[in-house]
């Protein structure tokens, strides 16, 4: 979701490693079309605030670690639309991307600290810090870890006063489709935190028939 601050760094492309061989089962709860709604909280040192969020994935390809998706914020104080933003995710799968980030100016350090916050990187930390979880089969794995990256704003312009020059660290839970994520931004302020539920009716928040497309 978009965050007011500070910086306009045109978001990178996604790009992906070439290592190990871990593919993950197909969920269904992450498939095309399945929706999400909740809360990030935007709280800074002056004021608490929590934004309220839609999330529907258009766009999931679990062989080359790639998903794609809207995220439409509703509440946004300084907006008269809610924000929609066009995001592309990386499924931490071992095969295509690892959990070391090495872009978006995240360090290994970044990357530790933040994947740390979930209870579920636990049993996985140290494999991480020896090869950033190159040598992990999480093909099974209860949870998928991923990395979003809002690449353009769909119905507001870049002048909107909201940066989406971070990324989101995402851990998703394969048995309920809860979604647990924090918003990475040096410019912004630190472990915003994103908390979705699965609304499994494929009604809930943004289509692409609303708008269209850069």
């Amino acid at each position: 979701m978009p965050v007011r601050v500070l910086d306009n760094t045109t978001p990178s492309q996604v790009q992906g490693a070439n290592s190990g061989k871990t593919s993950f089962q197909y969920c269904s709860l992450l498939g095309v079309g399945q929706a999400f709604s909740g809360t990030q909280n935007v709280s800074s040192v002056q004021k608490d605030e929590a934004w309220r969020v839609n999330v529907r994935i258009q766009g999931c390809d679990l062989e080359h670690g790639y998903l794609c998706g809207t995220m439409e914020a509703l509440n946004v104080p300084m907006a008269d639309t809610p924000v929609v933003t066009f995001w592309e995710g990386e499924i931490v799968d071992t095969k295509n991307y690892t959990f070391f980030t090495g872009k978006w100016e995240a360090t290994q350090e970044d990357d530790t600290r933040h994947w740390s916050k979930f209870s579920s990187f636990s049993p996985l930390m140290a494999q991480v810090e020896s090869d950033g979880g190159k040598s992990l089969d999480l093909s099974n794995y209860p949870y998928i870890f991923m990395r979003w990256k809002e690449q353009y704003f769909v119905n507001v312009g870049t002048d909107c006063g909201l940066t989406i020059a971070g990324f989101y660290y995402i851990c998703f839970s394969c048995s309920d489709g809860s979604i647990s994520g924090f918003y990475y931004d040096p410019n912004s302020s630190p472990y915003q935190k994103l908390e979705l539920k699965s609304t499994n009716d494929g009604r809930s928040g943004f289509s692409f028939s609303s708008y269209e497309l850069q």
